[in-house]
């Protein structure tokens, strides 16, 4: 007979899955694997797997109200913006096929005195289980950044009326919207490590407003203001990395995302993304 000391036991969980046992050691699924770096999957966050997540950038909170709706918020260490995010998940029984539908809601907070807006609504299919899945995405975004443009319509102005156009002119930019999709993966690839993989690209139609100046012949100067209301960019984004789950309450994870942006003008940077989990 085996006795073990009240005090060393931190929990007793009826195992069910064989497959939890990896290496003589229970590794729980827990709600973690809902989530890749800024994407979810269509599986739910079950009631009572209430999760946080800590960001170089910011923290996130995470609430499943049922065993079908969670509900979140994203923020910035500085509390502005701030995003609002629901999650609805259709639980298929003895199938490897999910569903969800969700959105994001945002608002720039005091940053710029609540103008500015956004949001994200998507669908997503996930394919597999908490251990290993990989989801397919698509949805339609939209940003109002609340920034007011000075600028006049399109055409050419003497410097005086110009300067007097500009000062009776205040009105917002035009709101950038488009399609995003994306996929996106988790893979057990051992005791407590997984890899994550996740995608997104948008194609996204915004305004460009310019204005340049120019003496004539005479020497006066004059503004040439020019309004592209249909230019187009396509946004991608590639985060690769690895989960650690050192126990069924706590993982970090270090993903090396890759952005690239094609439009009017072109460029592209890496970012290194850190995150903490916690289980509460």
């Amino acid at each position: 007979m085996l006795y073990i000391p009240k005090f060393e036991i931190r929990s007793i969980v009826e195992i069910k899955d064989k497959k939890s046992i990896i290496n003589d050691e229970y590794q729980p699924a827990g709600p973690f694997t809902t989530r890749y770096s800024f994407t979810s999957n269509a599986l739910p966050i079950k009631k009572g797997e209430n999760y946080g997540m800590i960001n170089i950038h910011g923290p996130e909170l995470h609430l499943a109200l049922t065993n079908r709706l969670n509900v979140g918020i994203m923020t910035t260490w500085i509390a502005s913006p701030m995003i609002l995010v629901t999650k609805y998940s259709f639980i298929a029984k003895d199938s490897k096929v999910n569903f969800s539908f969700g959105t994001l809601l945002g608002t720039s907070g005091y940053l710029n005195s609540f103008k500015g807006y956004g949001g994200l609504n998507w669908l997503t299919m996930t394919i597999g289980d908490r251990k290993n899945n990989i989801s397919f995405s698509g949805g339609y975004a939209y940003l109002q950044t609340g920034i007011l443009n000075d600028e006049p319509d399109a055409g050419v102005y003497p410097e005086e009326e110009y300067q007097l156009l500009r000062d009776q002119t205040s009105r917002l930019s035009k709101m950038s919207h488009g399609p995003i999709i994306s996929i996106a993966g988790f893979f057990k690839i051992g005791g407590k490590s997984s890899f994550i993989f996740d995608s997104m690209i948008g194609y996204f139609n915004y305004e460009i407003l310019d204005s340049d100046g120019d003496y004539n012949q005479n020497g006066d100067l004059f503004f040439t203001v020019t309004r592209n209301n249909n230019a187009y960019s396509t946004a991608l984004f590639l985060m690769p990395g690895v989960r650690f789950q050192s126990s069924d309450r706590k993982a970090f994870q270090i993903c090396v995302a890759g952005v690239a942006m094609f439009g009017d003008t072109n460029v592209s940077f890496p970012i290194p993304m850190c995150s903490w989990f916690y289980k509460f």
